[in-house]
């Protein structure tokens, strides 16, 4: 009989239970964290498939933007709301300057560096100390180009800042306002088109911003020829930036829309540098070339009279 009770089942209770009452027995934990990722086969991925992913920014950007919607899930009207916008560290922050600096052909900026976390924080800054930047740099070259005039007074020009702070602001938000709509638009007449939130233009245009600012400061140098090159070095580097970005987002679309989309926002991009050198840094010089040659004409006209 002992056979027969040997070969009837038990219910077995809590494992820390069986422990207490029988210290000798082991158990086994089929959930071994250690043990279990080594088993786990991956699914192969095609190489075409994994680039589209990361060019178009599909792969896991639906996990990405969920997430984000989870962490700004608080009202609109409460500062919690616009906090989650600045929570970004410094390591994030200089890695996107540095994305924005040195842009990677067939690399989406969107995809490597703002969807995760897209932030104002960046932004605001750069456009912040682009302002001052200008402001500054174009009053200084002005005072450097009258220098040694004994009839000259140097008075600053503090609406230079008020003026600059305009600009760019408006261009950082309005720009990219008028660009977020449009793509929606588009992305509902045809449908693979590749969309981008607002606040993730809006940190491409901010981002792209900060080549401007060494760039202004180097503005002083009184060498239109300089000035020209610096711009266009500027102009290259950060346009680069917004075209390489945002041609994924209209490609699938209608070719000549697609062309004039990123045309449009490069000459838009020129247009900025283009008249914050000619306002802030050649408008002064040439006041002071036809400042010095109205005196001459005035003695040559002396002399034939």
């Amino acid at each position: 009989m002992a056979a027969v009770d040997d070969l009837q089942f038990e219910e077995f209770g809590d494992a820390g239970t069986t422990l207490s009452a029988n210290p000798e027995d082991t158990t086994i934990n089929i959930e071994d964290p250690d043990e279990t990722p080594k088993h786990r086969p991956r699914t192969p991925r095609g190489s075409g498939r994994e680039e589209d992913d990361e060019l178009l920014g599909n792969d896991d950007s639906d996990k990405t933007e969920l997430l984000a919607g989870q962490k700004k899930s608080s009202p609109f009207w409460t500062f919690e709301y616009y906090q989650t916008f600045f929570d970004v560290d410094t390591y994030q922050v200089f890695d996107r300057i540095k994305g924005s600096l040195l842009p990677i052909p067939g690399k989406n900026f969107v995809r490597l560096y703002i969807r995760s976390n897209p932030d104002l924080y960046g932004p605001f800054w750069i456009c912040a100390t682009l302002v001052f930047a200008i402001a500054i740099s174009g009053n200084l070259s002005n005072f450097l180009i009258h220098l040694g005039e004994k009839t000259y007074h140097y008075v600053p020009e503090f609406q230079k800042v008020s003026i600059a702070a305009t600009v760019i602001y408006a261009y950082a938000w309005l720009v990219p306002f008028a660009l977020w709509g449009f793509l929606m638009w588009r992305n509902s007449k045809v449908m693979n088109i590749v969309s981008y939130s607002f606040l993730e233009i809006v940190c491409v245009y901010g981002y792209s911003l900060f080549i401007y600012i060494p760039t202004a400061i180097l503005w002083i140098i009184p060498q239109k020829a300089v000035r020209w090159i610096l711009v266009m070095i500027a102009l290259g580097i950060s346009g680069s930036v917004l075209a390489m970005t945002f041609w994924p987002a209209v490609r699938e679309d209608n070719r000549r829309i697609a062309l004039a989309t990123i045309v449009t926002i490069v000459l838009l991009h020129m247009l900025l540098s283009v008249g914050c050198l000619a306002y802030f840094f050649d408008a002064p010089e040439m006041d002071h070339l036809l400042a010095t040659a109205t005196p001459n004409q005035t003695v040559s006209a002396a002399k034939f009279s």
